[in-house]
């Protein structure tokens, strides 16, 4: 039988036990955590209490030493990810990092320096690419089953009151890396990338209408694709019927998906064209299958990767795809232009941080 993987949570916060202690659990026999480490030593021990953890830390460093986990999962705020990322895999750990990845592209890139050929590899937590849904359309995009994408829509329409953002890392530049754009909608964003392909342009407008935050609490952007389709996003915390909705036209077919923070295939509507009235979701190519949008659906993969040396999906250029192309939707939102890919460079402010203001770079 094969040894279950090593693991470490770094981040003994609600994300950790809500989400990535029950996508472990959910790997039975395939997984095993041998420690918790948070800055508060009480809270790691709780958390290791109540999940029969045998070690809780406060010294990441130490942590590392000691158990040497073969898979790290990095569960901290955002600011936090760089340096903890890095640690893990200096220290020859592989690692499963929550979104946003990091705050800006040039973190991203210092931290694929410490990859190596073969592992250790980090990948971000991007779920919603991982349900049988997504998966579905994003062959049929491929092989052209539905012919060329034409129109979409992409929208994280959610709320957070006031009382969200008294939590001190929460809506500044420097510790989240950006407003709903960089914290809520990027999940929905990457999704829509990785089923759309590459962007060609992007123009935006963003705006702080209602929170008390340095960041902006909603935007809205226009896309271009490379296969000539257009999409419009909008990014939301002011949004009271919470929502998240994904929408692309085919000539072949209308495929929806409308849910809140995860989906399976009941939350999926594919309309034919009307020279298709009489198709079913089946012919049109809804899966069969009814795999939840969840972290478990993204885990099995990634520790299936980790034993063979592979590099993972949500990895490497695949998982700097949605943060370059946010980092050119501020930039067209603070110049009032167009910004297409090849102008988010090293030279350009925005690849060192969302803001484009050197005093909000994370040092």
């Amino acid at each position: 039988m094969t040894d279950p993987v090593s693991m470490a949570i770094i981040g003994a916060g609600s994300i950790a036990e809500g989400s990535h202690l029950p996508a472990i659990r959910a790997q039975g026999t395939e997984t095993r955590v041998r420690a918790v480490v948070d800055v508060d030593l009480d809270r790691a021990r709780a958390v290791a209490e109540r999940w029969q953890i045998p070690a809780a830390y406060d010294d990441l460093d130490q942590m590392l030493r000691e158990v040497a986990p073969d898979l790290a999962v990095v569960c901290t705020p955002p600011v936090a990810h760089r340096d903890a990322v890095v640690a893990c895999l200096d220290a020859g750990a592989w690692v499963w990092c929550e979104k946003p990845p990091v705050l800006s592209l040039a973190e991203y890139d210092e931290i694929s320096a410490h990859e190596a050929v073969g592992g250790p590899y980090v990948s971000y937590v991007f779920q919603h690419r991982f349900g049988s849904g997504a998966r579905a359309l994003r062959e049929h995009i491929r092989s052209g089953r539905l012919g060329t994408p034409l129109v979409g829509v992409c929208h994280t329409l959610w709320y957070r009151d006031d009382a969200y953002y008294q939590v001190p890392w929460r809506g500044r530049w420097s510790t989240e890396g950006g407003g709903p754009t960089m914290g809520h909608g990027i999940h929905q964003m990457d999704l829509m990338l990785a089923l759309m392909g590459e962007w060609t342009e992007v123009r935006a407008a963003t705006g702080t209408l209602a929170r008390d935050i340095e960041t902006e609490d909603v935007s809205m952007a226009i896309v271009r694709f490379a296969s000539g389709a257009m999409t419009a996003m909008v990014n939301s915390v002011l949004s009271p019927r919470e929502t998240s909705y994904l929408r692309i036209d085919f000539p072949e077919a209308t495929v929806e998906l409308s849910h809140l923070y995860g989906y399976d295939n009941s939350n999926w509507r594919w309309t034919p064209s009307p020279h298709r009235a009489d198709d079913t979701p089946a012919a049109l190519g809804a899966p069969e299958d009814n795999d939840a949008s969840s972290h478990a659906a993204q885990l099995r993969p990634l520790l299936a990767d980790l034993r063979h040396g592979r590099r993972p999906a949500a990895s490497g250029d695949d998982g700097r795809r949605v943060l370059a192309f946010i980092a050119a939707l501020y930039a067209s939102a603070a110049t009032g232009e167009p910004v297409t890919p090849d102008q988010i460079t090293r030279e350009n402010p925005f690849y060192h941080s969302m803001s484009g203001r050197e005093e909000n770079v994370h040092a």
